[in-house]
């Protein structure tokens, strides 16, 4: 696999990770009570524009933007259409699993806070991963759902692991969001998409196993290859979930919407748009946008967007900053 240089076509950074939510204002009082995200911003958007961008005819969408350390989720709430719900049994090695790791100071504390409020765990308890993993080996963790069923995880790094800033002394609970980490069902197809097309590099590669991940996960035996991804500008990483035991789950069903609750979408900064557009469809990648959408609107934080499909059927927003050249 090729490495990508300054001069390619790529990913410069994550803006947002997007999630499609039942109802905003319960999702907010969720995120802001039980996460102590912050309030950015609270719109509604309709249009053409919208219904290309999402492939969601007629679209009208409440978007809630929230802020935690550094880095942004936007709540998107479809107010014209119903979309279909997570399914209420679904598992981590189900390939429309995608969390956001929220990394906090005091795992003890913060898993105390969070049980005050209506969550669904998926772990046991916050679990230690073994020294013996050298990639990841101290860092603690707990899984569990919001109150849409979206995935979400607790993380917390000992000094000798996570980004530099995770270590700053502040004296707040919750952080910000270290990484987004998908299902998927080959990580050098994965690799392909991710690495080769938009330019992402890779950080690390661990292998997590035995009880603290099948704890972790609530799938017995659990053995997943895990390879950490991040942009050229750092920041916000993607990691792959490669589910060695007890397999691949379930495909993300392709009748799937944006509008749909399951539905998350990682807005990536690239550095030029065109090309990168021209490049995926040369590799035969599936869009769901017809065309890039260009927005007049300033509310919206881009000039222009395209949304794609991994090769598993995760959704990436392609967007080029208002800030970009």
């Amino acid at each position: 696999m090729n490495m990508p240089n300054q001069t390619d076509v790529q990913v410069q950074r994550i803006r947002a990770i997007g999630l499609t939510v039942t109802n905003c204002d319960r999702s907010l009082d969720f995120y802001t009570q039980a996460l102590l995200f912050e309030l950015v911003s609270d719109i509604t958007v309709a249009g053409q524009d919208y219904t290309d961008l999402e492939g969601v005819i007629d679209a009208k969408i409440r978007i809630v933007t929230l802020r935690l350390g550094d880095e942004l989720i936007e709540l998107m709430e479809y107010l014209n259409v119903e979309g279909k719900p997570i399914p209420s049994d679904s598992q981590s090695n189900d390939l429309w699993f995608q969390h956001l790791a929220i990394v906090v100071s005091d795992m003890d504390r913060a898993y105390a806070h969070l049980h005050s409020f209506p969550i669904a765990p998926i772990s046991v308890e916050p679990q230690t991963i073994p020294p013996g993993n050298k990639a990841s080996g101290g860092v603690r963790a707990f899984k569990f759902k919001d109150p849409d069923g979206h995935d979400l995880e607790l993380i917390w790094f000992p000094p000798d692991k996570g980004q530099d800033k995770w270590h700053q002394k502040k004296n707040r609970l919750f952080l910000g969001i270290d990484h987004s980490a998908i299902a998927i069902s080959n990580t050098d197809q994965s690799l392909h998409f991710y690495c080769d097309l938009l330019g992402m590099q890779i950080d690390s590669h661990s292998l997590n196993w035995r009880a603290t991940q099948a704890r972790m996960d609530d799938l017995p035996g659990a053995e997943v290859q895990i390879t950490a991804l991040q942009p050229v500008q750092d920041g916000v990483g993607i990691e792959l979930l490669d589910y060695l035991v007890p397999g691949t789950g379930r495909p993300i069903p392709s009748d799937w919407k944006s509008c749909d609750i399951a539905r998350v979408q990682v807005e990536f900064v690239v550095n030029n748009l065109e090309q990168l557009v021209n490049k995926l469809k040369q590799n035969r990648v599936q869009f769901v946008s017809p065309r890039i959408v260009q927005f007049s609107d300033r509310s919206r934080p881009y000039k222009q967007g395209c949304l794609v499909k991994d090769p598993d059927g995760h959704v990436v927003l392609l967007i080029r900053h208002r800030l970009s050249p």
